[in-house]
């Protein structure tokens, strides 16, 4: 609108400059309509100045006013004849009612378009009588007028009518999609709290596992107190006790270390990967490790003497180790054999190779035991997430787990590391 604006501002003037620069005829009704010009003109750069402050309808209704005023004040001048090479004020001011301020702006715009042509013929008609010319040649032009102008009111009536219901269907499919919208984003909140407590739900199942796994160490230790009384030795007694307390302060090691894993959650601390000897901490692990079977279960550690490093957080380590052999001493209740060996691959890869002769599995529960929150267990023994969390460890470690069992006859769990340097070594 400030762009037409400044077009009537500027080209009014313009199209007067050249005119006159032409050599155009210039007399007394010349002048007056060129006097109108520059007036509208100016009120259309006062129009600009009105809409940049904010004012866009009053400014708009102005200049209407303005320009129709204008041209009733030639018509009574001039009357309709001369205007008509000219139709372009006209034609604007319908269109601009119309598109701007609306339907009913635009019929009483083309009523008062009507009522300025009235003057003009009505000019027509009295200059017709005082020249003795016959009125009908002063109205030839006055059904043209009328049908032309009515059409045009017409076609921006339906046209002004189509682009508010098209605007207003616009309006409320933007309510709409801004619903839709406020709906995704309450959906989506919903979805984060519910991962939130999922994950929570995973955090809290996985340190139960975990824990659980430690207090079976620490009674199995506990549970020896039944069979040091019977020994008359003394310091045999007190040499039994001693190592039973000292188990059961190595599974409260375990457990501070779950606690502090536990800990750096919550602060968003990473692991601690560190390089050290598998074969020193699966041996330091054995009595651990034997006090989590039974005495029907035959607990087998063979480490070789060759050291062989690998780099994954230590407690991340122990708890591999311990939650396969606890899903082992559940696969043999009647007893059976726990075998760990660990050597060197050929590819430069440490592998550890954890077995048992339990119950075993078939293809079918092979294929989901990495699964989370699979398991064959009943819900107050297991939570199906100790696997998946192993896979996840050895994973991040740069290793690989693989599963081999058959019904009836065991599963062997195969734990690949890459091989590293010994600490120190360039």
């Amino acid at each position: 609108m400030q762009l037409l604006l400044l077009c009537y501002g500027v080209l009014l003037p313009a199209n007067w400059a050249w005119r006159l620069a032409s050599g155009g005829e210039i007399n007394e009704a010349r002048m007056f309509i060129f006097a109108m010009d520059m007036l509208v003109a100016a009120l259309a750069l006062v129009s600009i100045a009105l809409i940049r402050h904010g004012r866009f309808k009053p400014a708009i209704m102005l200049f209407l006013a303005l320009q129709l005023i204008s041209l009733e004040i030639v018509f009574f001048r001039v009357g309709v004849l001369s205007q008509l090479i000219d139709p372009a004020p006209t034609m604007l001011t319908l269109v601009i009612s119309g598109l701007v301020l609306g339907r009913r702006a635009l019929w009483i715009t083309f009523g008062l378009l009507m009522a300025v042509f009235a003057t003009g013929f009505a000019v027509n008609v009295n200059r017709a009588l005082d020249s003795g010319v016959p009125v009908g040649v002063a109205l030839v032009n006055l059904p043209a007028v009328v049908i032309s102008y009515a059409l045009i009111t017409i076609v921006l009536d339906r046209s002004v009518a189509a682009l508010r219901e098209s605007l207003f269907e616009s309006n409320a499919r933007g309510r709409e999609l801004q619903h839709e919208m406020a709906e995704r984003e309450r959906a989506q909140a919903q979805l984060i709290h519910a991962q939130k407590l999922e994950a929570s739900g995973r955090l809290a199942s996985g340190i139960s596992h975990d824990f659980n796994n430690i207090l079976d160490v620490i009674l199995g230790y506990a549970g020896q107190r039944h069979d040091i009384p019977d020994i008359e030795n003394h310091d045999a007694r007190d040499a039994a006790f001693a190592k039973a307390l000292n188990g059961v302060e190595v599974a409260a090691t375990r457990g501070a270390a779950i606690t502090r894993k536990l800990l750096s959650f919550s602060r968003h601390d990473l692991a601690n990967p560190q390089v050290f000897n598998a074969g020193q901490v699966l041996t330091e692990l054995q009595p651990m490790l034997r006090q989590l079977f039974p005495r029907s279960v035959r607990v087998e550690v063979l480490v070789g003497a060759d050291p062989l490093h690998v780099r994954i957080d230590r407690s991340e380590f122990e708890m591999l180790i311990l939650n396969i052999a606890a899903n082992a001493r559940d696969a043999m209740p009647e007893g059976g054999r726990f075998h760990i060996q660990l050597g060197a691959a050929t590819d430069e890869a440490v592998e550890i190779t954890l077995s048992d002769t339990g119950h075993g599995m078939d293809e079918d529960v092979q294929q989901r035991i990495f699964e989370p929150f699979f398991s064959t267990k009943s819900a107050m023994e297991g939570t199906g997430l100790g696997l998946s969390v192993i896979r996840d460890l050895v994973h991040v470690a740069g290793g690989d787990i693989q599963v081999r069992s058959t019904v009836g006859q065991g599963t062997a769990f195969r734990v690949r590391l890459p091989l590293m340097a010994p600490p120190g070594d360039t």
